[in-house]
């Protein structure tokens, strides 16, 4: 799903802007998840069921997060500007899996085995009693110097193929070195180094929980006890350039190398036509490329058998849409990704599930749009609805070739149609959807039913 989306500088330089302020700045938000599913998924997936019943307690997940951050002034003068920041999550189910679902949304929980209690009651586990998780997820100092900012520590990224994915009950974060430069008029320099990370990537160190081993976790997107390791097998290098000299025109550029274990490349422009003439047209095009190094399978977890080669791939993006004022906004999308391989997805996150920035990503459903040998397609329709409510309309099909289909086990088509519903009251976020998906010849169709709320602060 796709809330809001913070802007990538700003996501590097959070803190930043607030130099002058010389003050201690606390936020944070509190959020209750709940999903309800009639496909077999989750304890009734491994239960053996063929199918689960909506909003019975095997079919219902739910979690609740507390996010608390922190920053400070720590000096400034007429050569530097220091800050500071930290932050912490909270994970806990409430005691819901006991009582109301069977199923949790967050990967950090981790289930202590043979309890006896009725979560994950499976014949291998004996029941389970979940584990409420709680880590620092933000630690980092950053200093300005005229118009370079270095930041390190624990922190949140947004860039192309490597990003903190917030669509979630719990936040994947960063051990990384972060230098932004903007000496050149209209353009961003940005070089990074990331040393490790507490996303589900298993491409070096696996430290997925046991909770999402088994199934039980509806949205896993961090680490067992929120636990960082090694980023990919050696770390990661990455360097960007944004550029805005024309200023309806947006152009990116990133290069990565995740040491050991591949190299890619990010490609962007984005249009606003409105200071052309065309007012409400926008338009984009995007293209990535990787290289998955002969000592890594596609799949990231297995080596390759001796003298095979290096695998290649990249897939391109292009989107077209249209905006009317206080009205709606309509977007179109298509991606085809090459045949070799799956590309343009989050290396952070488990590659199978991982969120992409593609302009054809779907609202739920990540990993589709990104495997090899695949053709995306996306209509995106929001509007205002008169400032009653936020009203969100989203199909996406994945259509992967036959070929592939038989040599990748549960992949292949996927259709998804999701309606949502939202309002804010003061510091309150509701937020209501209806996703329909099918799978097609892996999985068949199911009906989902998810409540957010939460309370920013």
């Amino acid at each position: 799903m796709k809330f809001t989306k913070m802007s990538l500088v700003a996501a590097l330089l959070i803190g930043s802007s607030a130099f002058a302020l010389d003050n201690i700045k606390v936020s944070g938000d509190a959020n209750l998840y709940y999903q309800t599913t009639d496909g077999a998924s989750g304890y009734d997936k491994a239960k053996g069921r063929k199918s689960g019943d909506l909003f019975s307690k095997d079919s219902s997940a739910a979690d609740a997060s507390l996010n608390l951050n922190i920053t400070a002034d720590v000096l400034a003068n007429d050569l530097v500007s220091v800050s500071a920041g930290a932050g912490y999550t909270v994970l806990t189910t409430l005691g819901l899996e006991n009582n109301l679902v069977s199923n949790v949304w967050g990967g950090a929980h981790t289930g202590t085995a043979g309890t006896g209690a009725q979560y994950a009651n499976l014949p291998d586990v004996g029941g389970a009693k979940v584990e409420n998780a709680s880590w620092m997820n933000e630690a980092w100092i950053a200093a300005t110097a005229g118009k370079t900012t270095a930041k390190i520590g624990r922190m949140a990224l947004d860039t192309p193929l490597a990003f903190t994915e917030t669509w979630s009950a719990e936040q994947n974060t960063f051990e990384a070195i972060v230098v932004v430069n903007q000496d050149i008029p209209n353009t961003t320099l940005v070089g990074a180094y990331i040393g490790n990370g507490n996303g589900t990537e298993n491409f070096g160190q696996n430290a997925q929980s046991n909770v999402q081993g088994l199934g039980l976790a509806t949205a896993p997107v961090v680490n067992g006890n929120g636990k960082f390791t090694t980023y990919g097998q050696d770390g990661a290098y990455g360097a960007g350039v944004i550029n805005n000299s024309i200023e309806s025109l947006t152009l990116q550029a990133w290069y990565y190398d995740v040491t050991r274990t591949a190299n890619a490349y990010w490609l962007q422009a984005d249009l606003d036509a409105s200071s052309l003439g065309v007012k409400g047209l926008i338009l984009g095009a995007q293209y990535s490329g990787i290289n998955v190094y002969k000592t890594v399978n596609v799949d990231g977890t297995t080596p390759l058998a001796a003298g095979n080669k290096d695998v290649s791939s990249g897939v391109f993006a292009v989107m077209a849409g249209y905006a009317v004022e206080d009205m709606a906004t309509i977007k179109l999308a298509y991606s085809s990704v090459d045949k070799d391989h799956s590309a343009g997805f989050n290396t952070a996150t488990n590659a199978g599930t991982a969120q992409s920035k593609l302009y054809t990503e779907a609202w739920w459903n990540y990993g589709h749009v990104t495997l090899a040998d695949t053709q995306a397609y996306n209509v995106t329709v929001t509007s205002p609805v008169n400032g009653l409510f936020d009203l969100g309309l989203y199909y996406t099909y994945a259509d992967q070739a036959k070929a592939t289909d038989a040599a990748t086990p549960g992949a292949g088509d996927m259709t998804e149609f999701t309606t949502t519903a939202g309002k804010s009251f003061g510091p309150l976020d509701l937020t209501a959807a209806y996703i329909y998906t099918d799978f097609g010849k892996a999985g068949g169709s199911n009906n989902t039913v998810q409540v957010y709320a939460s309370v920013n602060f």
